[in-house]
Parts: C-alpha cells; structure tokens; sequence
C-alpha cells in the first residue's frame, strides 16, 4: 500500500514520563505517519509502542513535546472529536458485552447522530466487508463469538463511521496461530483495498512485515529506525538483527515460516 507523503500523524520531541519515574516511558520521539500508509510499531513489551499509540487519540498528553494530527496539536483537539474520527482495536476487540454485534459496529455512528437507517446500512456493509454474514451475525452478543469473530467486529466497529485513522494496539495477538495468520491477510487486504492510515502494534517482526508499508522499531521508549519492510531486513541495526534472526526459512515454500 502506497502513502502520499501528506502527513496525518506527526511526533516532535515527544516526550512522555510519569511522575516520580526518572527514565521516561518514551524519549524524544520524532515519528511522521503519511497519508495512506500501515505504520507498523515493532518492539518488546514495555518499549512504549501502547502509549505512543494512547498518544494519538490524547489518551495521553505527551511531557514534553508535540503530537499532530491532522495538522492540529492533540492539546487543542477536543479529546472526545479525537478519538471519534479515530478508530481504536485492542485484543478481543473491546466490545461491549451487553450490546449486540449491530450495537457495537454501530456505536459511533449512533453518537455522531446519523440516521437510524444510515447506521443498519453501515452495520451491514461492514459485517460482509469484514467476513461476517450480518443476518447470522448482528444480533449475537459477543459472548456468543469465538475470538476471531471478535476481533473481526472490533475492525468493523472501528471503521464505522468512516474515522481517517486507525490505531491498532496488538489485535491478533491473543488468538490461535491459524486465525491470526488467517485475520493477518484479510487485513493487510482490507487496509489496501480502503486506503487507510493505520497505526499498528506489535512484537511479532513477521506480522510487521506483512502489514507495514512502514516499520519503526522501539527499544527503551526510543524509536530506533523506521524503514520498508525490505530495508528492514537488510538492516545492520542491532536489534533489528536480532528480531531478523529469529526469521526461519521454510524451505519447502521458499518463504517466510508461521
């Protein structure tokens, strides 16, 4: 998927601490994320990829420094206009356990006012869009789901009312390996076909390679490189050598192993 070089997201100097902590969570972060582009966060747990993506939608205000979106310092941004135009998927999708998958898919759209028949329409052709059959599936609960499904409603609820940015914080990361594989390729199709900007996290390097556009790499709340998937690989940094390393060829395909 291709960018347009027009910036959505931009990080200047940020930095982000808590109080009493003398090292800070995240340090002097400089990161644009292009219009049109998969910006994929790579690193381990405790890096700061989560809270530079709470950052974006102002769950969190930086300490120092400034983070733009759409041109706008998230300081200025009425936090709740933010996170609307923001679609946000976390594991298990985050629903809401007492609503129904229409419900949840139609969360945004319902508080933004839209037309009770704009919103079934929405629900409907996002269910299909995200491999779910709306007249099987939008009046089930989530109880009623296997992980995946979840998952697939959390992508279509976050796409609902149609936000230019997606933040996806570790969305496959708590399902079985075939699901993920399988979810993993229906979005990296879905963020091609629609043209999204998205954010997404993870401390899987072959997931950061077959959904980047982009890979920038934490360790220690720094940003250590942003590269292509291909100059990724062919990276000399050292800690991008080592998640390289952990790559096994298969070799009965000739490509990368699950």
């Amino acid at each position: 998927m291709s960018a347009n070089h027009d910036p959505l997201v931009e990080f200047k100097d940020v930095t982000y601490s808590l109080s009493g902590q003398s090292t800070p969570i995240i340090s002097n972060l400089n990161l644009t994320v292009n219009k049109g582009e998969t910006l994929v966060l790579l690193g381990e747990s405790g890096c700061g990829k989560t809270t530079t993506l709470r950052l974006i939608n102002r769950l969190l205000l930086p300490t120092s420094g400034d983070v733009f979106v759409e041109g706008r310092s998230t300081i200025e941004w009425n936090p709740i206009r933010l996170r609307r135009r923001t679609g946000y998927v976390i594991q298990e999708g985050g629903l809401f356990p007492h609503f129904t998958v229409a419900g949840n898919v139609g969360l945004v759209p319902e508080l933004e006012n839209w037309d009770a028949a704009r919103i079934k329409q929405r629900v409907t052709e996002l269910l299909a869009l995200v491999g779910l059959d709306p007249q099987k599936f939008a009046e089930r609960y989530p109880r009623e789901l296997s992980g995946g499904q979840r998952q697939r409603v959390g992508v279509a609820r976050a796409l609902a009312a149609e936000p230019p940015l997606l933040l996806l914080d570790e969305p496959f990361g708590a399902l079985d390996p075939l699901t993920r594989a399988s979810l993993q390729r229906e979005f990296a199709h879905l963020a091609k076909r629609l043209a999204k900007t998205a954010v997404f996290v993870t401390h899987d390097v072959r997931e950061a390679l077959l959904l980047g556009s982009r890979i920038g790499l934490m360790h220690a709340g720094r940003l250590l490189l942003v590269e292509s998937p291909e100059n990724f690989l062919s990276s000399e940094e050292e800690h991008a050598r080592a998640y390289i390393e952990t790559l096994k060829v298969d070799d009965s395909t000739g490509g990368l192993s699950g």
